[in-house]
């Protein structure tokens, strides 16, 4: 018995660590809004080579996890960030630019 909870426990924290590796993402694209106010920066982000691809796609807005990013970007920045889900939120945990 105490091997099935072993391998029990074993497997809940593999779930758990896989999940949370899933829940990031990388963004590339362009900063199009900085609203400091809110914490937040839009990101137009770049098309793949699709053919056919819409250039007009809508940006799309993030939470800032570390509000000093505010102090690096401006609108026109091209940027990668990492994309964290905090609590159903897409958040920014970090930003380079390009």
């Amino acid at each position: 018995m105490k091997s099935a909870k072993t391998i029990f426990a074993s497997a809940a924290l593999m779930l758990i660590t896989c999940s949370g590796a899933l829940a990031q993402q990388s963004v590339m694209g362009t900063i199009s809004k900085v609203d400091e106010a809110n914490g937040k920066i839009a990101i137009q982000q770049t098309q793949s080579g699709t053919v056919g691809a819409s250039p007009g796609a809508a940006a799309e807005e993030f939470k800032v996890q570390d509000g000093l990013i505010f102090n690096a970007v401006k609108p026109g920045d091209k940027v990668v960030v990492t994309v964290t889900d905090v609590g159903g939120v897409k958040t920014i945990t970090k930003l380079e630019k390009q």
